[in-house]
């Protein structure tokens, strides 16, 4: 797209929102103003049709990025669950260990009353006239409940001042963990004692799963939501594809399995420490996995084939989900006044680098899913090829919504981006996890780890080596210098 046709369409994109809103600083807000239906999907890579996969079948997605902007080079603050969704929602990039941990929420939002700076982004709407209603998995807890994954659900809450209403149907499975490690007999992960596969071709329809019950109480919801006489945001959250790769025996049909892709890179990476992957355990954990993954030598053709067909049937079952919630949106005239974000938490490595699972500071772990439709523009797909980060969705929603964040956030708004295609604003991300640091600006990678193994510089030049095979940071030293003081300016605090 011609960047004059994109400076048309932000500023007929801004105006849809903010003119309905008046002064960014109005509030509270009226029933015209934009509402926002978020959409989170767990361990979501960028593996869809709109992001040029051609194997794998998500219609609906790709459907809703015809409508919108897909961000080709999104990545997550941390690849993993808790702590990515603890970014995502306050703005802000980790400043300490516990902010790299899945129980962020619970320990730095669980136990603390209302305040005057906003604990995220959803708490944000409601000070400003919006009606809050979560679903599903939105923080890290999988009912938004603080407790552990056997335990019984507590009446704390992750984010105890950002809902007006908090819902989620655990169906058979009686709490929300049990239903987020579901099997379609009504057992779980923990029911079972770990004896349990890491995929299953059930014989149910959608709601034999748990994501088909959250569908269903988000369609349910909208339809009330329809005659509130306030803006709302509806954050729904879906479990798959995260593990176990379970999802009905129709979606498995959808494939040939002599036509799923292995793993282009499944080797450990040139020149790389194993300290910088990991083995699986997440993975391992499912004990009556086919084959045990680990460092010292790849699955085998025909099972890495088998669970990346498992994935894809995953992520096909919740592309459908996703479908029945946007023809929700747009049976009841919604659509034309409803902004709506489909984001994954972080990416996953399906056999890269030897690797069955997130938690590395690779881009496949840290590149995910982001597509956003702002109502009633040009209605084909827009690619936005800058780097974005997690944080950056904050202020972007804050500021096509009217709203002033009048606190520091780590993110920046991406409306200059897309308006603004050749700017270098956002074209840097940082993440962060494993004891380091990993940037991602333009066409390299940098990471850099504060350890004792050697070597703690990794380098990686993405125009000659997308899948990260090799590191080159002791052959290019020039260009490791060059970037050092960058990726210093993403070091919040938590390495020294």
């Amino acid at each position: 797209m011609s960047k004059r046709v994109l400076v048309i369409f932000i500023i007929l994109l801004v105006s849809s929102c903010v003119s309905k809103t008046g002064n960014k600083n109005t509030s509270p807000k009226t029933k015209d103003s934009p509402n926002v239906v978020f959409i989170a999907v767990d361990d979501l890579r960028p593996e869809l049709g709109c992001y040029g996969n051609t194997i794998i079948k998500s219609p609906n997605i790709d459907n809703l990025a015809s409508e919108g902007l897909v961000f080709t080079n999104h990545y997550v603050q941390v690849p993993t669950c808790g702590a990515s969704r603890y970014s995502l929602m306050t703005g802000l990039r980790p400043k300490k260990t516990s902010h790299l941990l899945n129980n962020a929420f619970e320990s730095e939002m669980g136990h603390k009353s209302d305040t005057i700076q906003p604990e995220s982004f959803v708490h944000q709407f409601k000070k400003n006239g919006y009606y809050t209603v979560g679903i599903g998995k939105m923080s890290h807890s999988a009912d938004g409940l603080v407790y552990g994954y056997e335990e019984t659900p507590s009446t704390i809450k992750e984010m105890p001042n950002s809902w007006n209403e908090f819902l989620f149907n655990s169906g058979k499975w009686k709490t929300g963990w049990n239903a987020f490690f579901a099997y379609a007999n009504g057992e779980n992960r923990q029911s079972l004692k770990r004896q349990v596969k890491p995929y299953e071709s059930g014989d149910v329809e959608d709601e034999g799963y748990p994501d088909g019950l959250t569908a269903e109480l988000a369609i349910s919801k909208l339809k009330e939501l329809k005659n509130k006489n306030q803006p709302f945001f509806l954050g729904v959250g879906f479990f798959k594809p995260h593990l176990p790769f379970n999802a009905p025996k129709k979606y498995w049909n959808l494939y040939d399995r002599n036509d799923i892709p292995l793993a282009p890179n499944p080797f450990i990476p040139e020149n790389v420490n194993k300290k910088s992957l990991q083995k699986s355990g997440e993975f391992n954990g499912y004990q009556l996995t086919d084959e045990k993954a680990g460092l010292s030598k790849p699955l085998s053709d025909a099972y890495s084939k088998k669970l990346t067909h498992a994935y894809y049937a995953a992520v096909s079952y919740v592309d459908a989900q996703i479908g029945k919630v946007i023809s929700e949106i747009k049976a009841l005239g919604l659509d034309e006044n409803t902004i709506v974000v489909i984001w994954g938490d972080h990416g996953w490595h399906l056999g890269n680098d030897l690797v069955w699972g997130k938690h590395t500071l690779f881009d496949v772990a840290l590149r995910s899913a982001l597509i956003i439709k702002v109502p009633g523009k040009l209605s084909q797909e827009k690619k936005v090829n800058a780097i974005v980060e997690s944080v950056d969705i904050y202020p972007t929603l804050m500021e096509l919504c009217g709203i002033s964040a009048n606190y520091p956030l780590d993110g920046q708004s991406l409306v200059n981006t897309i308006s603004n295609p050749d700017s270098l604003q956002n074209n840097v991300a940082y993440s962060y996890f494993n004891n380091g640091i990993s940037m991602r600006a333009n066409q390299f990678r940098l990471t850099k780890y504060w350890r004792t193994e050697e070597p703690t510089l990794e380098l990686y030049d993405h125009d000659k080596d997308p899948w990260e095979t090799k590191n080159i940071a002791k052959e290019n030293p020039e260009i490791v210098k060059s970037l050092l003081p960058l990726l210093a300016k993403g070091n919040t605090g938590l390495y020294n």
